[in-house]
């Protein structure tokens, strides 16, 4: 289908609702973090339980959800994780305790695998081949809005009315997703995938990553012999996870597709630029409520630049990675990255925002916006389109893993200690932070210079049942300047 028609706007106002709620949810919580502590009476490690429940079972489970996309259909899976994740956030909003609150998370990020690497296999497998990278540009840069926004939105809820808001505020824009996605969305699949599903794979991938975050959240602190025992544990089984991947007949992550110089460089571009981008949001939300005496709101609403930016210039990224390849831009990104961070790093109790915060926010923004619709088209641009669904599962999965090890490492690693209710002590442990993440990001930079190569190359029109009438259009009228302005 083409970009600027009726169905093409469904499809990406779809997609774009569907991975939004799962991408607010990875940053919304943030900002809602000090007032969930207070009321629950969460500590540090219960706090980075809350945002790594979720990435564990996510990450995990991501790729074993672009295999059931690939098999099943991915509208199917797609709706299905949409399905789950509103039943899931209704548990987080009515949540009694930490422990009801994490359990909960963890079953958000089980749907979550589902509807994420559905909704962007569903943009590659679906739009003409000449507005693929335009249609991946819009859908990243408003997905990234969705994430960008959280912050703010979350903020206005929680002081407003409630941080269970945060959660319950999915279940109306869940449904209106679901309702785009069966007037809108055509089925496709992928008639060759093996029908034989790789629960070993997935069940070594989740013990591995769980275990993990136990020893490296709970062994901040004393070593105790549970968080030693969960680490060996969890090292072992990620081991035995590439030894099953060999060996399966149907893996889910096929280990083949690393050969590729420019997969591989993308997706460890990402693990680093993703692992500093969470690393910030975790911790500025924290800084500037705890130790600068933001509200909730404020603290949201300072992050606006970064929303700003990427609403403005994904897209237009997206068409300069397609004119001159991805390989600029995603390394001069991150560097720009780097640089908002080191801003950052300087921002102490009683600097003011418009002197200390904006400026570096800017920059940050400007490097994001600069590196996210690139990344994306490189990735998808290494699989054939018949591995679109593996390829988004495993991009995804990367992402989703390099936020929960910085969730769960940097602030052991940068010396934070926010249950000691020392300001001076946490901001020194912020620059630190902060510090470290901008050198993530200079090597996540430096690995895309060294692998990406080739820009995205265009590829057959997809075989699926993309000629389907989004009935009668009513949903999404179609606009004059429909080629020339992102939808929504």
């Amino acid at each position: 289908m083409r970009f600027g028609t009726p169905q093409g706007r469904g499809v990406v106002l779809a997609t774009v609702l569907g991975s939004g709620i799962a991408f607010l949810d990875g940053t919304v919580v943030n900002v809602a973090l000090p007032t969930i502590a207070e009321d629950l009476g969460a500590g540090l490690s219960g706090l980075q339980w809350i945002l790594d429940a979720y990435l564990v079972t996510l990450s995990s489970l991501l790729l074993l959800g672009g295999s059931l996309g690939d098999l099943f259909g991915r509208r199917r899976m797609f709706v299905t994780g949409l399905v789950g994740f509103t039943a899931a956030s209704l548990l987080c909003g009515l949540a009694p305790t930490t422990g009801a609150l994490i359990a909960a998370r963890a079953l958000q990020g089980v749907a979550a695998a589902l509807l994420v690497p559905g909704s962007l296999a569903i943009i590659a497998a679906t739009f003409h081949p000449e507005d693929r990278s335009r249609a991946v540009g819009a859908w990243s840069g408003l997905a990234g809005v969705a994430t960008a926004v959280g912050p703010f939105l979350g903020g206005w809820l929680i002081d407003a009315v409630s941080w269970r808001l945060i959660f319950l505020i999915n279940l109306p824009l869940a449904v209106v997703a679901v309702v785009v996605a069966l007037r809108c969305v055509p089925e496709s699949s992928d008639a060759q995938a093996d029908r034989r599903l790789d629960v070993p794979g997935a069940l070594a991938v989740s013990l591995g990553l769980g275990g993990v975050a136990y020893a490296l959240i709970e062994g901040a602190g004393d070593v105790t012999p549970d968080v030693v025992i969960a680490g060996v544990v969890g090292g072992l089984a990620l081991i035995a996870f590439v030894v099953v991947e060999r060996r399966v007949p149907a893996p889910m992550l096929p280990l083949g597709l690393f050969r590729s110089q420019q997969f591989s460089g993308a997706n460890a571009t990402t693990l680093a630029v993703y692992a500093a981008l969470s690393g910030v949001m975790f911790l500025l939300v924290l800084q500037l409520q705890v130790v600068l005496g933001y509200s909730a709101l404020e603290a949201g609403a300072a992050l606006l630049p970064i929303t700003g930016l990427l609403l403005l210039l994904s897209e237009r990224t997206g068409a300069l990675a397609q004119r001159i390849g991805p390989r600029i831009p995603m390394s001069v990104g991150p560097l720009l990255m780097a640089a908002g961070q080191l801003l950052l790093a300087d921002v102490e109790d009683g600097d003011g925002y418009l002197i200390g915060v904006f400026p570096a926010l800017v920059v940050l923004g400007l490097g994001l916006a600069l590196t996210v619709a690139p990344l994306t088209a490189a990735v998808m641009a290494a699989v054939d389109e018949r591995r679109v669904g593996v390829g988004s599962g495993v991009n995804n999965a990367v992402a989703r893993v390099a936020g929960l090890l910085a969730v769960a490492l940097l602030p052991a690693v940068a010396g934070i200690d926010l249950d000691g209710g020392d300001g001076e002590a946490f901001t020194a442990g912020f620059a630190r932070g902060l510090r470290m993440s901008a050198g993530l990001c200079v090597v996540g930079g430096a690995i895309a210079f060294a692998t990406i190569r080739r820009a995205a190359p265009v590829r057959p029109t997809s075989q699926a049942s993309a000629d389907q009438p989004c009935n009668d259009g009513s949903l999404l009228e179609p606009s004059p300047a429909a080629s020339t302005t992102a939808p929504g």
